[in-house]
């Protein structure tokens, strides 16, 4: 990658972690909007933190593109701790495992329409999070009588 592509991508990345995300964040992971919202907790820091994301479900979790790289704060805290939670078109899931995959591995699990999108925008790496049930789900206790 060239320098200049890179200088481009890491100014967009610098304005939208502190304009566009904040923004974002207010409708993120409602039921009628595009982007999710990713709760993990910093691996440094223990804080909790909360970051939009574009994601799409897939059988056994979530499929979560990746613009600027398997590098960010978010997915590598989340590879730290092993577990976060995803707000997604308004429901809470909890979240493991991240796995960062191909485009190739990631596509196959995508609908046409947005495996055609992400190709377009030119995205090689995806991240897999694994969940098993939802987070906002009661949970079912039975009494031994």
């Amino acid at each position: 990658m060239s320098i200049e592509k890179s200088a481009a991508r890491d100014s967009v990345r610098v304005f939208n972690k502190h304009l566009l995300n904040p923004a974002v964040l207010r409708l993120a992971g409602r039921k009628h909007f595009y982007a999710s919202a990713i709760h993990h907790t910093g691996r440094r820091s223990g804080r909790p933190y909360v970051t939009p994301v574009t994601a799409f479900r897939v059988t056994d979790g979530f499929v979560v593109p990746l613009p600027y790289g398997a590098h960010t704060d978010w997915l590598r805290n989340l590879q730290v701790e092993q577990h976060g939670s995803i707000r997604f078109h308004g429901e809470t899931f909890p979240i493991s495992s991240p796995v960062v995959v191909a485009s190739a591995t990631a596509s196959a699990e995508l609908p046409p329409r947005q495996r055609k999108i992400m190709r377009r925008l030119g995205f090689h790496d995806f991240v897999h999070l694994n969940t098993t049930e939802r987070a906002d789900d009661p949970k079912e206790t039975t009494s031994a009588q």
